[in-house]
C-alpha cells in the first residue's frame, strides 16, 4: 500500500469514526442518557444534552 493509499485510508477512518460519534451522541441526547468516557483509569459520564453539536 503506498503513502498516498495510507493516508487516504487514515482520513475515511477518521471521517467515519467522527460520524458514529456524532451519532451516538444525538441518540444519547434522544433518550436523555448519559455518555461514559474513561479519564485517566476512571469512568466519568457525562450528560450528552451539554455536549455541542457540530
Amino acid at each position: 500500500m503506498s503513502e498516498q493509499e495510507t493516508r487516504q485510508l487514515r482520513e475515511n477512518l477518521l471521517k467515519g469514526l467522527d460520524i458514529t460519534f456524532d451519532k451516538l451522541v444525538e441518540q444519547k441526547k434522544r433518550k436523555n442518557e448519559p455518555l461514559a468516557f474513561s479519564n485517566k483509569g476512571n469512568v466519568v459520564q457525562v450528560d450528552a444534552s451539554k455536549l455541542e453539536n457540530k
